[in-house]
């Protein structure tokens, strides 16, 4: 199943395009899905001149990473930054925590490559769809009883038990009762995630046909019509697009279980790991710990593992909003007064893990720059849109525009500027992932 964006549509395509191997031109009708930059074996990024992989050039000069960085992981970047374009839905999915996955990689290294965890976090560049987490129980419960073929699959035993266990304490905050909240959920969902294909066939038959004829009412029931946790409309269409990229696909019944996210340019959210999500469609921004580590279930013609998937999954449900990040004012970047005249901008997304964060900055004026102080450890930069100089230290200066890929060393300070031709409407953005283990405190101290 071919996923990306075709052609000069993909975002991925249109970035490798300026800064891949000369031979590497987009074909106007083939499918482009991922662009990778860093260290991974799979695929770690060249330099455009030499062709030397980054991978090389940070093993054989060790100050490039920084000493407390090349010593913990090894001389290679923790991170892996991605340009992803989606035409059609991504599996469904989750990623291993750190002792899943060294298991998962002694007992099947062709499936699961890394014995590394993969916690990732997504930045719309388009506008993007996707499902992430589990929604909150009084809406699984809702589609439970108004979405016939589901509860079909599911069973009505399943069914009726999830109910008299969860009914009334969707929202209890004590311990105790949510860990009997996700015992429930784990079992109604593993019921519906052993269904057998022909079981499938027939539900997903009898599902798009309601989604295709009754869309206003799709999911809304006569006894609570006032109660709807999602738009009717929006996600009958939703269950018909996805049938038609993966017809009878137990993946039309999960989404049942999932928050419907969208994500407009510059908005994100954070996927832990053993977090279940799907990507549907959009050009987004990717960075996550390096793996490439994937345990599939359905939306995918790629190897699928039902049962790590459903055993391994934390079942934590909670509002979309929950998984959203937001992101703030980048403390260690100078803009200069051109630039806060023009309203740009150098904020930070910031996962709660050590391997990554990104800095997004939109210089929204022709001449606006911005200095970002040296940090004791890697970054790469990528530029999505407009054109400027990228300055790294006193002595190198090079041009930038979109689809570069610039690596930046330890310690090195780094200047941005707009040198678009079109002044106030002219916008230079990039977007910078970098790890740093240091205290700025430490660092700038020299310890």
């Amino acid at each position: 199943m071919v996923i990306g964006k075709i052609g000069q549509q993909s975002a991925a395509a249109k970035y490798a395009a300026v800064t891949a191997n000369p031979e590497f031109s987009i074909d106007a009708e083939k499918p482009y899905a991922e662009l990778w930059m860093g260290t991974h074996p799979s695929l770690p990024s060249r330099d455009i001149e030499t062709q030397r992989t980054l991978l090389d050039l940070v093993q054989d000069n060790q100050a490039l990473m920084g000493l407390e960085i090349t010593q913990r992981y090894g001389g290679k970047l923790p991170f892996l930054f991605k340009v992803l374009s989606i035409r059609k839905a991504l599996s469904i999915q989750a990623h291993p925590n750190k002792k899943l996955a060294a298991e998962l990689h002694a007992k099947d290294p062709r499936n699961y490559p890394d014995d590394n965890h993969k916690p990732e976090m997504v930045i719309a560049i388009t506008s993007f769809e996707g499902l992430c987490g589990f929604r909150p129980l009084a809406e699984i419960l809702h589609f439970l009883k108004t979405v016939e073929p589901l509860r079909k699959l599911v069973g009505s035993q399943a069914a009726s038990d999830f109910e008299q266990i969860v009914k009334g304490s969707e929202n209890a905050e004590d311990q105790i009762t949510i860990d009997r909240n996700k015992d429930a959920l784990r079992a109604v969902f593993a019921s519906l995630m052993q269904s057998s294909q022909e079981r499938i066939d027939a539900a997903a038959q009898e599902l798009t046909a309601v989604a295709e004829n009754s869309p206003s009412t799709f999911t809304i029931s006569p006894n609570s019509p006032h109660f709807d946790p999602s738009n009717a409309p929006e996600l009958a269409e939703l269950v018909v697009r996805l049938n038609g990229q993966f017809p009878n696909d137990l993946g039309l019944f999960v989404l049942f279980f999932l928050n419907f996210v969208k994500l407009e340019p510059g908005e994100a959210m954070f996927l832990k790991a053993d977090d279940i999500h799907a990507y549907i469609s959009g050009d987004i921004i990717e960075c996550m710990a390096s793996s490439d580590n994937v345990v599939r279930a359905g939306f995918t013609p790629k190897f699928k593992d039902v049962v790590t998937l459903t055993n391994m999954l934390t079942y934590s449900y909670a509002p979309i909003e929950e998984q959203k990040m937001y992101p703030t004012e980048y403390p260690y970047a100078t803009l200069n007064i051109v630039a806060y005249v023009s309203a740009s901008s150098c904020v930070l997304y910031d996962p709660p893990i050590e391997e990554f964060s990104v800095v997004k900055t939109d210089l929204n004026r022709t001449g606006a720059k911005v200095t970002f102080d040296g940090i004791p450890g890697p970054s790469i930069f990528l530029c999505t849109r407009g054109q400027g100089r990228i300055s790294v230290g006193p002595a190198k200066t090079e041009e930038i525009k979109e689809g570069y890929v610039f690596f930046v060393g330890a310690s090195a300070e780094c200047v941005l500027e707009n040198t678009g031709d079109a002044g106030e409407d002219d916008v230079f953005t990039t977007f910078k992932a970098f790890c740093e283990l240091t205290g700025r405190e430490d660092f700038a101290n020299g310890h």
